[in-house]
């Protein structure tokens, strides 16, 4: 006979849902997620999607009615627990648009628990549309079949942020005028942690003087060459997720 088909096939649509899930849980998904369901996936009666709820974990749910403004489900199976992701927060200058895009989007894909917008002197961009952001965290996380969101917080200054620096949290600082080798301080560093990373101008003498300061720095280099503002912090994370995280 043949092999009974597994369930929820690998093909089914997944989802983050905004209503914590549990066994017999109903719920209905309107605006885009059901746009997405109905029309792009062309989900019907009977047919598997995965949720996640950043709460209790992913689950395997069943569509119980569908049509193009929304879509119905019931949560029937927990297939992961939310997943433990380690102590680290990407704190990244913020870049223009696409760039800072891209850095939200890798940094949840490579596990970032906190990411921490900074404004430096040098910003170019001077703002986030927080919103718009913690979109492109789902689709990541959605993406890479991650069942924790990263935490997205407001932008600080620079300044702000290191005055309110009370914990003891190492803050590795890539400075692209030198420091040490960063996977030998990375490994050397034992609890949580964070990353700081600069803007397309770099920090400024003041800034990186302040920076320096903080008895929590740990100056650090990513290599001969002067990195992009995306590519340290992408780069940074995942030398420090391959050093310290859950690689």
């Amino acid at each position: 006979m043949p092999a009974t088909p597994a369930w929820p096939p690998k093909s089914a649509p997944r989802l983050f849902v905004a209503q914590e899930l549990g066994a017999g849980a109903h719920l209905t998904i309107e605006g885009p997620q059901a746009h997405y369901l109905s029309r792009v996936m062309r989900v019907a009666t009977g047919d598997a999607v995965v949720l996640c709820d950043d709460v209790t974990g992913q689950w395997a749910a069943r569509v119980t009615s569908a049509d193009k403004r929304s879509v119905a489900l019931t949560a029937e199976t927990l297939l992961r627990p939310r997943e433990q992701v380690p102590d680290f927060t990407l704190c990244a200058a913020l870049l223009k648009k696409d760039r800072f895009d891209l850095v939200l989007e890798k940094a949840c894909e490579l596990g970032v628990r906190t990411i921490q917008p900074v404004l430096t002197r040098r910003c170019v961009a001077d703002k986030l549309n927080l919103e718009r952001a913690r979109s492109i965290l789902v689709e990541a996380a959605e993406q890479c079949a991650r069942t924790a969101l990263p935490e997205l917080l407001a932008p600080v200054k620079l300044e702000a942020l290191l005055k309110g620096w009370t914990e003891r949290r190492a803050l590795f600082f890539a400075d692209e005028n030198g420091g040490e080798n960063a996977v030998q301080q990375f490994g050397a560093q034992a609890g949580p942690a964070a990353l700081l990373t600069g803007p397309e101008g770099g920090f400024d003498e003041a800034e990186r003087a302040a920076i320096r300061a903080l008895p929590q720095t740990r100056a650090i280099t990513l290599g001969p060459r002067v990195l992009r503002g995306e590519t340290a912090a992408i780069a940074g994370t995942a030398l420090w997720m391959g050093t310290k995280g859950d690689w």
